[in-house]
């Protein structure tokens, strides 16, 4: 799972200005331990869309079933779920967000 946090505690990202993702890894108890930090480049500035550096961060969470992140729009979340990641806007504290996915 991919969380857009620029702290390393928070959900606080923007999916299209998301500078980095923190990758975790859950399994199906629900448990849930941080991987590594992949910096990502900004697919949204000024407002508008680009779909080649959406492409880019694409790579960088491609092997991640969802991303969590405080806002998305819905053509990088139509975008997202085609590619087989499924959004989540959560702005809270990562351990909250994290729980509140691993309980549905």
């Amino acid at each position: 799972m991919a969380v857009a946090s620029n702290d390393g505690k928070y959900v606080n990202q923007h999916f299209g200005h998301a500078q980095q993702f923190l990758i975790f890894d859950v399994d199906l108890d629900g448990a849930y331990e941080f991987l590594e930090l992949r910096k990502n480049v900004l697919s949204c500035k000024g407002g508008e869309s680009n779909e080649n550096e959406r492409m880019e961060t694409l790579k960088i969470i491609k092997d991640c079933d969802a991303v969590v992140v405080s806002r998305i729009g819905q053509g990088a979340a139509n975008f997202l779920v085609s590619h087989g990641i499924k959004p989540y806007m959560i702005p809270d504290f990562i351990d909250n967000a994290l729980e509140k996915l691993t309980k549905d």
